[in-house]
């Protein structure tokens, strides 16, 4: 007698769904029962769906789906409807998924079963409640587990997942490091109970062990399948007196990477239901720790760049005080092109280097990288500021030259160019619309090739005297704090960026630093993160230095770092990224260097001094000066006498340009004299011809220079010096003003 005949004689039709061509092939049983001709027959996926109750198709299918997974039998009642929509009778449908590639066929059986009675529920295989409180707790751990940035806190949330009906009271999660399996994290147990699976062979006769090597789940329902199955290590499992236990594979693009145990002190049968959820929340699992391990990676990767790349500013230097911060930009690898560095010269010499390299990625770390090791190199060569920075852009520019990109696009090397030509005091970065190296370009090109450059700010100091030589390629100027708390930009003259092109010329700034003040050099990150442009972001970052108390020993100094670092990014930003990297638009690199020694009086009683160079060919730092002026005379009491001064300033300088061939030396300083003070300002220049006194006419356009003065200045006086002359004026401060002396 033939099996189909047998099936039929017990009311058991065979079908086979083939899911490649979507066909469905029924026997005569199967087809009769699905209220067709009692005849074989093909039909369409479409065809056969229209026979079921449609809660009932939606259930097979999940159920469908976990047995191919699990590679298990798929086992659910169906309700069959006829053409007006009324159930005529209820099956049980067994079948088994035959793999084949990424397809499979389902071959199994259909038995009609009896009707419920009358006022009982049907055995579904979800009911409505559990089907809505399985949706709603799968909803809630998926956020949970995809919002866990770490291994231990994707292990706390599957600690606390509460399933419906069925709550696990033991897990654990098992890694496999090449042929051991590992314990990666436990919940439910004592200390110490991971001890005889934490380095398990996998070849061990143990679920977990199975499960890594084959990729199928174990459900062991009572402790005597557990000891049918696995009598070798079931003494191991013993002694924690569970009931139940599902062993699932945490598999990531096809790869099993580890196991979950789920334990359970009460009998559970695993039904399809209860499997399918175990299933699903190991896959969420899964990817969880997936992404962890690659987060983790990358900030062990991002902290060792740091490292790597970050120098330790070393042992103490006699008569300064540095401190330094390096803050990378959220996303990613969290390493960027920003860097500063630190070093020992010849002679008791010491340099301090700032700058910013292209781009937040891998490649502008890299080049960052090389760009600091070739400036050490120069250095250590003794080379004077504007030579190592000449060298460093020849560098720069080779090694970027082959990769066959041009400039950023945009603000990049555009607005970096514009440091050269603007000396409108604008930010830190003096008129720098966009001085920075991310000031918008996009590095042309492909991500890891193009052309890049680097601004750069380098400076060698001589601790002894204070006298600072600076050279600044494209980066934003310097500023400084007094010691009465007065903040000043440091204008200083610049070239390009390094890398636009193989030669170019920097000049050397050189100035004093004197005891007590304090020298800041930052990226254009300090500034333009959270939404500020480098006007409001320098106003920012002015009021907190000019509001700091500290003193200038290292201490204070480290704090003052700190605090300007947390205007920007909150407590503590500058040692991990923590939950402030949404506000990380940009690196920030940052140097503090403080003369230490006897500043004179303290507080608001200490003098104040500046000094800038207006070369022949950069009459706009005219203006510039103009701007550095009212800014040392920020609180003086008279408004009229502050444009005075600025007004003399601008025509002491302008006369330098326009009747000599050399550059002007503005020096100028506020001290304390009989209890008031006073502004001295010296404009000297290279010419030996004397400035006379003159008496234009109404309709003249110069001539007025001097005559201004003996108006408007309390003394001045034109002093010869050797070659070259000075020309000076002194004001005195109203007797209302704050003045400076005790």
């Amino acid at each position: 007698m033939r099996t189909e005949d047998v099936l039929a004689a017990i009311a058991t039709g065979l079908w086979r769904w083939d899911n490649s061509s979507g066909i469905v092939t029924l026997d005569a049983e199967a087809a009769r029962l699905l209220g067709l001709p009692a005849e074989p027959v093909q039909l369409t996926e479409a065809a056969v769906r229209s026979r079921f109750h449609p809660v009932d198709w939606n259930e097979i299918d999940g159920v469908v789906s976990l047995a191919v997974a699990e590679g298990t039998l798929a086992e659910a009642r169906l309700r069959i409807m006829d053409g007006d929509g009324r159930v005529i009778r209820t099956v049980r449908s067994r079948s088994k998924p035959l793999i084949e590639g990424d397809d499979y066929q389902l071959v199994g059986t259909l038995q009609e079963v009896a009707e419920p009675q009358p006022g009982t529920a049907a055995r579904t295989p979800i009911t409505g409640d559990w089907r809505r409180s399985r949706e709603a707790f799968l909803l809630d751990a998926g956020r949970a587990l995809a919002e866990a940035r770490s291994t231990a806190e994707v292990l706390r949330v599957a600690a606390s997942l509460s399933m419906p009906g069925f709550s696990p009271d033991g897990l654990a999660v098992f890694g496999a490091a090449g042929d051991r399996l590992t314990i990666i994290g436990h919940h439910g147990h004592n200390v110490g109970d991971e001890g005889p699976f934490s380095s398990m062979s996998l070849d061990t006769d143990y679920p977990a062990a199975e499960v890594v090597r084959t990729g199928r789940a174990i459900y062991l329902p009572t402790p005597d399948e557990y000891l049918r199955r696995f009598p070798v290590t079931w003494p191991l499992a013993r002694r924690f007196g569970r009931q139940s236990w599902a062993y699932l594979p945490l598999t990531v693009a096809g790869r099993t990477m580890g196991a979950w145990m789920a334990a359970f002190k009460h009998p559970v049968a695993f039904t399809p239901d209860e499997r399918s959820v175990l299933t699903t929340v190991a896959r969420m699992l899964a990817q969880a720790l997936a992404r962890a391990g690659v987060a983790e990676s990358e900030r062990e990767l991002s902290i060792g760049l740091q490292r790597t790349m970050m120098p330790v500013l070393g042992p103490g230097i006699p008569g300064l005080q540095v401190a330094a911060r390096y803050v990378p930009t959220g996303g990613g690898l969290q390493v960027g092109g920003d860097w500063y560095d630190m070093i020992q010269l010849p002679g008791g010499r010491i340099s301090l280097v700032i700058g910013d390299v292209q781009g937040h990625d891998v490649r502008a770390a890299g080049l960052m990288g090389q760009l600091r090791i070739a400036l050490r190199a120069y250095a250590s060569e003794g080379h004077r500021p504007d030579a190592v920075l000449s060298r460093a852009s020849r560098f720069l520019y080779g090694i970027t030259d082959g990769d066959g990109g041009g400039a950023g696009d945009g603000g990049g090397a555009t607005g970096a160019r514009g440091a050269v030509v603007n000396g409108q005091p604008g930010g830190i970065a003096v008129g720098v619309p966009g001085a920075g190296a991310d000031g918008g370009g996009d590095g042309h090109g492909d991500r890891y090739g193009g052309h890049r450059f680097a601004t750069c700010l380098y400076l060698e100091i001589d601790p002894a005297t204070g006298v600072v030589d600076l050279a600044r390629a494209g980066h934003p100027d310097p500023a400084v704090r007094m010691t009465d708390g007065t903040v000043l930009l440091r204008p200083t003259a610049g070239g390009l960026p390094l890398g636009i092109v193989p030669d170019t010329d920097y000049p050397t700034t050189r100035f004093t630093l004197e005891p007590g003040e304090t020298l800041m050099m930052c990226t254009d990150g300090l500034l333009e993160t959270g939404g500020h442009d480098l006007d409001s972001g320098w106003e920012r970052i002015r009021t907190l230095l000019e509001g700091h108390q500290g003193g200038h020993d290292g201490e204070a100094l480290e704090a003052l770092a700190d605090r300007l670092v947390e205007a920007v990014h909150g407590p503590g930003s500058h040692h991990t990224t923590g939950p402030l990297a949404d506000r990380r638009e940009d690196d920030i690199a940052l140097l503090l260097l403080s003369r230490q020694g006897q500043a004179g009086r303290q507080g608001r009683q200490g003098p104040r001094r500046t000094m800038m160079t207006v070369a022949q060919a950069e009459p706009e730092r005219v203006a510039a000066a103009r701007q550095h002026l009212r800014q040392l005379l920020h609180d003086w009491a008279d408004d009229d006498q502050v444009d005075s001064a600025v007004l003399m300033v601008s025509e002491m300088l302008t006369n330098v340009l326009i009747h000599t061939d050399g550059d002007a030396l503005l020096v100028a300083s506020v001290t304390c004299d009989d209890d008031a003070r006073r502004l001295r300002v010296e404009v000297s220049d290279g010419s030996d011809e004397l400035p006379h006194k003159r008496h234009p006419g109404e309709m003249a356009s110069s001539g007025r220079g001097l005559v201004l003065m003996e108006m408007l200045a309390h003394k001045w006086g034109v002093d010869p010096r050797g070659e070259g002359k000075s020309i000076w004026f002194e004001l005195n401060e109203p007797a209302s003003g704050e003045g400076c002396c005790a």
